[in-house]
């Protein structure tokens, strides 16, 4: 079998699943596992390099509110490509290319492929979308194996933080300039770790909130998790917004690698899981490698803009 992914979380669920050597290309985005993006790449980005997250917001408001595509397609390559399937997702139109746009195009390649679209909303949803890919590449027994070892080691957060104390108030943000709050599986993510989601819901899409609301949140611990952006990245757009989010009160700021445990519905989710865990109970749950995440003082001297 021959499959393009559109999705970096369809990439990672597909390799997990013992398929590398049959995915034929990925995204631009694609990073994981290490070498996958030495594959041919069928996406480009149409938002220019080098914004800041204001000007990465404001460029895209622009262009969804014109009803154009914020990714393009390479349609030739697709083709050359003769996949069987296509695996992509609608679940955010700023993530991927369009579904629709990729059903298009689908129809019009000589190979006939079949499109999947996989469109989580909780990590349950997410654990679904791997058997879903499992039954389209005819590897139902690595599914059931892969779902089943996520699940237990969800268990065991569960277990390890049972007995805490309380339950921390986290506000996380998936983007800082404006601010939106973590949604989707986000704040079920936060529940399962030992927290309390100071303003999101499961399953809710992400929405922009204004800094007063987030104040009244109260928050104990601010999870930074800018969509697509790595700690270090993470924590310097902490830095450029640290006036308001001191105002916020929280004993504790995180910048965390969202791009690889929270941004993408894949089987990493459960690292995320893991990771915050650790935050949230340091004392019950073991530390994760420190790449993954960093500790923000922000009395700390600013960074250059």
């Amino acid at each position: 079998m021959r499959i393009a992914s559109l999705v970096p979380s369809a990439t990672e669920m597909l390799c997990a699943l013992g398929l590398r050597d049959s995915v034929v290309a990925v995204t631009h985005e694609c990073d994981y596992p290490e070498g996958i993006e030495q594959l041919p790449h069928l996406t480009r980005s149409v938002i220019p390099d080098g914004l800041s997250t204001g000007e990465i917001d404001a460029a895209v408001r622009q262009r969804t509110k014109k009803g154009e595509a914020i990714y393009e397609l390479d349609e030739d390559l697709l083709a050359d490509l003769e996949p069987d399937l296509i695996v992509t997702q609608a679940v955010c139109a700023v993530c991927a290319v369009s579904f629709d746009d990729v059903r298009a195009v689908a129809e019009r390649l000589p190979s006939e492929p079949e499109v999947i679209s996989l469109d989580p909303s909780t990590i349950g949803e997410v654990m679904g979308d791997i058997r879903t890919l499992a039954q389209a590449t005819d590897s139902k027994d690595a599914g059931v194996d892969l779902v089943r070892e996520l699940a237990d080691r969800l268990d065991r957060v569960k277990l390890a933080v049972r007995g805490a104390d309380r339950r921390p108030r986290v506000l996380a943000l998936e983007w800082l300039g404006p601010p939106f709050i973590g949604g989707h599986w986000v704040p079920q993510m936060i529940e399962l770790a030992g927290g309390e989601d100071s303003i999101g819901f499961p399953g809710e899409r992400s929405r922009e909130v204004a800094w007063d609301e987030l104040r009244a949140s109260q928050p104990d611990v601010v999870l930074a998790m800018p969509c697509g952006y790595y700690a270090e990245r993470a924590a310097h757009e902490v830095m450029q917004h640290r006036d308001e989010l001191a105002c916020l009160g929280a004993g504790q700021v995180v910048a965390v690698d969202a791009a690889a445990y929270f941004s993408r519905p894949g089987p990493r989710l459960v690292d995320g899981v893991e990771l915050l865990a650790h935050v949230l109970h340091p004392d019950l749950v073991d530390e994760p490698p420190r790449e993954r995440l960093i500790d923000v003082d922000l009395n700390a001297p600013a960074p250059a803009s």
